[in-house]
């Protein structure tokens, strides 16, 4: 096959452009998405939670996760900070507050963002976020380039390292195939003392409302993921400053979308580039082997005909 520079190049202009004007990237949407209207959602009342780890047991059982190297009625783990991981989808950690003679304590799980980071920031669409309000994964469609741990706001999905043939990224998903089925949550069915509650997530801001209303004197007038990020489906209520139990208060109220779709946009147009490129590599490197072979026949007969005239 032979191929001029200039054929190259203008097929590398030509994927580039059809990239640029084809498709919108999934994370240049120019539509403001607010989240399905009849979407569920938890509101976690962190004043009620007394740090039991009951959630993170029942969490373990749906999920059919890894049993823990210790038990969850040990507490002893609240005396350092945690993270959720590829075998745990939430945790609790405790939090001495300044000025609180109780600690304080706070369920982390995925907050399924009404425009999730993760599914903006996935160009093959691994992630998506679902009518129930959940943001769902799937690894089937997954190519592994975790640019959905770099986006999320939140630092929730976790890769599989210890995986080396068909690792995956995991993080709650909101007990999705329960809720379908009209199941509660296995954290939510299994909180003691009520601190977590499900419902429709317009339900729940006006809870939240409420008891905040009812009780100025124990909860801050704020609801954690009313507009965070753009809103979020699980929300919290505290008494305390949100900062003082590790949540983030730098985030603002853009979904997450509007502020990656610049940068990520560029991924489908490296993604159509690269067999295009490849394509013109191999190209020219079939087109230097044939003229390579063409000048070693032409010094071939150059000998044989000086051989014959030899003779």
């Amino acid at each position: 096959m032979s191929i001029s520079r200039r054929k190259f190049l203008g097929w590398i202009g030509a994927a580039g452009m059809g990239s640029a004007v084809g498709k919108s990237a999934l994370a240049s949407g120019n539509k403001h998405f607010e989240g399905y209207p009849e979407s569920f959602g938890v509101l976690h009342d962190i004043t009620r939670c007394v740090g039991c780890r009951s959630c993170e047991a029942a969490c373990n059982t749906v999920n059919e996760l890894p049993v823990p190297d210790k038990a969850f009625t040990d507490l002893a783990v609240l005396d350092e900070k945690r993270r959720t991981t590829s075998k745990t989808y939430t945790v609790v950690n405790r939090y001495d507050v300044p000025g609180k003679k109780e600690p304080v304590f706070r369920k982390i799980q995925c907050n399924h963002c009404l425009e999730p980071a993760c599914a903006s920031a996935c160009f093959v669409r691994a992630f998506k976020k679902t009518k129930t309000g959940a943001v769902t994964y799937d690894p089937n469609v997954c190519v592994g380039c975790r640019y959905c741990m770099i986006a999320c706001p939140f630092e929730i999905p976790a890769y599989e390292y210890n995986k080396a043939l068909e690792p995956c990224v995991m993080k709650c998903t909101m007990c999705y195939p329960r809720i379908i089925n009209g199941q509660l949550p296995g954290c939510v069915e299994a909180c003691p003392v009520e601190a977590l509650t499900f419902g429709k997530r317009d339900d729940l801001l006006k809870i939240a409302r409420e008891r905040i209303r009812n009780h100025p004197d124990r909860y801050i007038n704020h609801i954690y993921g009313e507009t965070e990020m753009g809103g979020t489906n699980w929300m919290y209520i505290s008494g305390v400053a949100f900062s003082d139990v590790g949540m983030r208060e730098d985030l603002g109220v853009t979904p997450a979308p509007e502020l990656t779709s610049g940068a990520l946009s560029v991924v489908p147009i490296v993604a159509g580039l690269w067999p295009v490129f490849l394509m013109g590599i191999y190209a020219m490197t079939k087109r230097k082997e044939t003229i390579s072979r063409q000048e070693i026949e032409s010094v071939k007969e150059a000998a044989r005909s000086r051989t014959k005239e030899d003779i």
